[in-house]
């Protein structure tokens, strides 16, 4: 059932549970993820973003993507993740995104909200939902997640919420994007006040290498939305390795490294309480 992010957040915020947004680029992950939703009964985003379209180009991977979210018995948002030009960003919604994101964090802050607002008019009259980012989640390899000046404030949080009309906020707390060298720290009262200040729900990127009560912390803080795309990589990785360690056959290791990812899907999605709501 593709549906759009209001569909699946709105309960996630008023039960108290996380929904993962598993980055998918090709239809090895795409099994593995709609496979996990499927058996544990979850809600889920699929998405891709469009620093990894080089590894999956949209009009490649979309349809695939679409199609399984339609057949799906679960809801199944798909999501265009850090969306970073406008061309981009309506390339999505053409080819059927339900969902998407822009992410302006890195430049003026007015123009942040200008861009913002006229993504949101456009994707809402598609039928799509808009996730915005305030402040800025960085690169674990860079270490952006000990930047605090990268971090969302409060006050900016309400008045981009208030200027864009976005559906959902990302917000920057510690984490960063990648593998991390040494482990975050959340900053777990900031996201307490910026939950406090707005009614729509909180994203955390960054999600791949924190701690299981990192996720429960933040889960219970006001996130609602959680991205996850390292961790199944790395996943893909292992199976890889024993595949060709055991001599396999490309089939045999293609089939190992669904199943897996699979299995790090399920993980998370337990973790974050979204099993069994469907």
């Amino acid at each position: 059932m593709l549906v759009n992010l209001n569909y699946v957040l709105k309960d996630a915020k008023e039960k108290g549970y996380g929904v993962g947004l598993f980055n998918t680029t090709d239809t090895d992950m795409l099994e593995a993820v709609i496979g996990a939703a499927e058996e544990l009964r979850a809600p889920v985003i699929l998405g891709t973003a469009e620093v990894l379209l080089p590894a999956g180009e949209l009009k490649l991977i979309a349809p695939s993507i679409i199609a399984a979210a339609k057949r799906a018995t679960v809801p199944v948002v798909v999501h265009y993740d850090h969306g970073l030009t406008f061309e981009r960003c309506m390339e999505a919604l053409q080819l059927g995104f339900s969902s998407l994101m822009f992410d302006g964090s890195l430049g003026d802050y007015e123009q942040n909200i200008a861009d913002t607002r006229e993504i949101v008019k456009i994707a809402h009259a598609f039928g799509a939902t808009v996730e915005g980012e305030i402040g800025h989640v960085g690169q674990a390899d860079a270490n952006d997640n000990a930047v605090a000046d990268l971090y969302t404030k409060v006050e900016e949080a309400v008045d981009y919420a208030e200027a864009t009309g976005v559906d959902a906020l990302a917000v920057s707390i510690g984490t960063a994007h990648g593998a991390y060298k040494s482990r975050p720290k959340l900053d777990l009262n900031r996201l307490r006040e910026i939950r406090n200040a707005l009614e729509i729900p909180l994203v955390l990127h960054g999600g791949s290498g924190l701690s299981d009560d990192d996720f429960r912390n933040a889960i219970s803080q006001g996130i609602a939305k959680v991205n996850i795309f390292t961790d199944l990589c790395l996943a893909g990785n292992r199976a890889m390795e024993e595949g060709l360690r055991l001599g396999e056959a490309y089939l045999d290791i293609r089939n190992r490294k669904v199943a897996l990812i699979k299995e790090e899907v399920k993980k998370k999605m337990m973790l974050f309480g979204c099993n069994n709501r469907y």
